[in-house]
Order: C-alpha cells, then structure tokens, then sequence
C-alpha cells in the first residue's frame, strides 16, 4: 500500500511536473510576444516609409509600380512569421509530449510497484486481479502509443500543407510581380 511518504513524493514529483510545464508554456508565449513586438516594429516603420515614399510619386502608374513592389516582401515576411509561429508552437509542443511521455512512465512504473508491493501482502486468488490490472496498464501504454503516433502524422501532415501552401503563395506572388 501507499504509505504517506510515497504519497508526499508523488505529489511533489506532480507538482514538478506542473511547474515544468508552465515554465515551458511562458517560455512559448514569451517568444511569441517577443515575435509579435519584432514584427509590428517592422511594419510600422515599412507604413512610415511608405508613406513617405507614396507622397513622392508623381503620377498614378509610379503609385502601382509603388505598391506593385510592395507585394513580395509582403508575402515573403508573412511566410516568414508563419514559419517563426509553428517552430515555437512545435518546440512548445515537443517538450509537453517528451515531459508527458516522462511523466506518464514514471506514473505507470509507480503503480506498478505499488500493486506489487500490494501483491505480496494480497490474499490468495487475487493474482488474477493484479494480472488484470496489469494488463489494462498495458492496454493503456499502447493506446497512448498510437495517439502518439497518430498526432505526429496529422502534424507531418499539417507540416506538409503549410509548407505546400506557403510555397505556392510566394510563387504566384512572384510570378504577378515578374
């Protein structure tokens, strides 16, 4: 059985766990606040010289040329702060999955040993009850394995579209500016 000192270190090792995480999850929204700060920045001193640039033209078609060159960079930057945002968020993601793949082991082999230990003390006939505990660890351990496996596909997945999305918006941005 659980005694109070196992029951202290568990909860302890919960509440490392808790406070990893939120470091982490500030850690994430920090360098998105920091991202976001860089970019508007950047697009305001862009608007200032634009508009410095916009009242020195002289005629409708150098106002067109104007905007007209405007339009690469745009989507280039745009594509680049995309970029930016899903490599916080995936290396965000990335550390909660390994902390809860970390956390979700250490659990799974207390339990474990706590119903080993409850073992050796249980009455007879209850092997098969801890033969069925044990197996519904198991089942859960390759449950968890294949929503594991099944959320990194549909991020390959959202990673490849992205990156295909991405892509092709430069393209034909390019291609209206050529």
């Amino acid at each position: 059985m659980l005694n109070t000192e196992q029951f202290a270190a568990a909860n302890k090792a919960n509440l490392d766990i808790l406070l990893n995480l939120t470091a982490k999850a500030f850690d994430g929204v920090e360098q998105l606040t920091a991202l976001n700060l860089q970019v508007v920045r950047a697009n305001l001193d862009e608007a200032a010289e634009a508009s410095l640039a916009a009242f020195s033209v002289k005629d409708p078609q150098s106002l067109l040329a104007l905007q007209t060159g405007a339009l690469q960079p745009a989507a280039e930057k745009a594509a680049a702060y995309g970029r930016q945002v899903y490599d916080i968020v995936a290396t965000t993601k990335a550390e909660f999955e390994k902390v809860a793949a970390e956390s979700a082991s250490g659990v799974q082999n207390s339990l474990v040993a706590a119903f080993d230990a409850a073992a050796k003390n249980a009455p007879e006939g209850s092997a098969s009850g801890i033969a069925l505990f044990k197996s519904a660890i198991a089942a859960t351990n390759n449950a968890f394995d294949g929503l594991k496996k099944a959320t990194q596909q549909a991020t390959d997945v959202a990673e490849a579209n992205y990156a295909a999305a991405t892509a092709t918006v430069t393209k034909a941005t390019k291609a209206k500016r050529g």
